[in-house]
């Protein structure tokens, strides 16, 4: 019997990461198949945010509104300390056609992304459970346990491990998970909820005893996540134990009815430091985990999955250099991992910080800082990940004094315009004046650069915009020469084969 045909892509995990891995692949045309060891998606709303930049990835992918339609709107985060409130973040002011918290339970995220997915002819396989791999010369070998208990071997281009915290393929790549288990032990609660003081809106809680997160799902439901001190509670939590933090952490009107979903969990903050071995990639959880606060988790994580795809995607039609291209993903991504895991770690240590007198001066501290128009407007961007930026790139093009938004920093999304590269290529987007030097890049690059020029960001620039909606080059007006030596850094060698 002959081999199997050979595919791109073999996905081990089918949580929000692997599928949007996935949906970007089969959008691009790759052969992908995604297995997973859960005989059916998850039935917990466990991560519930998606922010402003996760909804743009969503949006260039073509699910965006579906995603909106099915969350919920949050504005922003109101903070209180000593009975008062100290502080307050508003999302409606950044710079985003979603300018604002996204709530969607996580079982809701993965239907989304499954029912698009099935849309471009994929079929998650359930009940498969990944066992092992194989380097080969050209690509790699998967073997899995299907649901009959049948064992399948398959032959891929690549294989990335969207597979969790306990990743199998981060196992056998015997790659370290460095970092702690922090010892606080942590009880959430998905309940309904009456009394809270600012409907709609995430609602958090310094209190000496630790601190009380809320987070509006629909209607009067809500989640609600405290910590606890270290080693009091390794059981899942009553009602009665969930409405006794409310009322103490909160205000006395909080009243907790009909849970849906208890729990208690500690909190583990671990990193790869490299998310590539040869032909296999990690994402997602199995290669960075961290606190809660902000709730960046499954967001880096399928941001993870944006930034390889589009990658794989040129390498595997031939239109790009594998060498550069898929060298930079590691770096780009764990750099933003190095950053996620520090702010939210900072995020955590200050909202469990013990002892009256520091309370006291974060409190003033944290009223003051967040009283700075400037600092709030920082903040906003950062929680809502339109700050991640790859500064740092080997892809990036220098150009000193060049203009605004930089080389590896987000190009702004402008309203009514298409989002870059949002269709069946991959593709680089030049945003300039007309100039006869865009038609003969244009001609030159065929496959790697999209044949319509867009209006630049601002008067006298010239930018080159990478299909994840990150500047590659900033350039003065009319710089053809600097665009063309860009693209030609990642084009792919003539030699190569179009396709598999």
């Amino acid at each position: 019997m002959a081999a199997p045909a050979k595919i791109d892509v073999m996905i081990s995990g089918a949580g929000p990461v692997g599928l949007t891995l996935a949906a970007e692949l089969a959008r691009y045309g790759l052969a992908v198949r995604v297995v997973d060891k859960a005989a059916q998606r998850t039935d917990k709303s466990k991560a519930l945010v998606v922010w402003s930049r996760t909804v743009e990835h969503l949006d260039r992918l073509g699910c965006g509104d579906a995603f909106v339609a099915a969350g919920l709107q949050v504005p922003g985060i109101s903070i209180f300390g000593g009975g008062k409130r100290i502080g307050h973040f508003d999302f409606t002011g950044v710079k985003s056609p979603h300018p604002y918290a996204l709530i969607v339970p996580q079982c809701d995220t993965e239907r989304l992304l499954e029912e698009h997915l099935a849309t471009r002819g994929v079929t998650v396989e359930r009940g498969a459970e990944f066992l092992r791999f194989r380097e080969t010369a050209d690509g790699v070998e998967s073997v899995f346990r299907r649901a009959d208990g049948a064992e399948e071997t398959v032959a891929s281009r690549w294989l990335v491990g969207c597979d969790g915290a306990h990743s199998p393929v981060r196992h056998q790549l015997a790659l370290e998970f460095k970092g702690d288990t922090l010892q606080s032990d942590w009880i959430l609660g998905d309940i309904h909820l009456e009394g809270v003081q600012c409907p709609g809106q995430v609602e958090l809680y310094w209190h000496a005893d630790g601190v009380l997160a809320l987070f509006p799902i629909k209607g009067s439901r809500y989640r609600m996540i405290a910590d606890l001190p270290g080693g009091s509670h390794a059981a899942d939590p009553t009602l009665d134990e969930v409405q006794a933090v409310l009322v103490r952490r909160g205000p006395a009107t909080l009243r907790a009815s009909s849970p849906i979903w208890l729990a208690s969990f500690r909190i583990n903050e671990r990193k790869v430091s490299d998310y590539r071995v040869g032909r296999v990639f990690l994402a997602g959880d199995a290669a960075h985990i961290h606190s809660p606060a902000g709730g960046q988790g499954m967001n880096t994580g399928m941001q993870d999955a944006c930034n390889l795809a589009w990658k794989l995607a040129l390498v595997a039609r031939g239109a790009g250099a594998e060498g550069p291209l898929l060298a930079s993903y590691s770096p780009e991504r764990s750099g933003v991992g190095d950053q996620i895991l520090a702010v939210t770690s900072t995020a955590t240590a200050a909202a469990t910080l013990r002892g009256a007198t520091a309370q006291f001066i974060r409190n003033h501290a944290a009223a003051l800082i967040m009283g700075i128009p400037w600092v709030r407007e920082k903040a906003a961007t950062i929680a809502t990940e339109l700050a991640v930026s790859y500064p740092h790139s080997p892809l990036n093009a220098r150009h000193p004094g060049g203009p605004t938004p930089a080389a590896g920093e987000r190009a702004p999304v402008r309203a009514g315009e298409a989002p870059v590269s949002s269709g069946p290529d991959p593709r680089f987007v030049a945003f300039g004046a007309e100039g006869a030097g865009f038609a003969a890049a244009a001609g030159r690059f065929p496959r790697l650069l999209d044949p319509v020029l867009r209006p630049p960001f601002s008067p006298g620039g010239l930018w080159l915009v990478r299909p994840d909606g990150y500047v590659l080059l900033a350039a003065k007006e009319g710089a053809w020469d600097e665009m063309e030596a860009a693209l030609a850094a990642i084009d792919a060698p003539k030699s190569r084969s179009p396709s598999l």
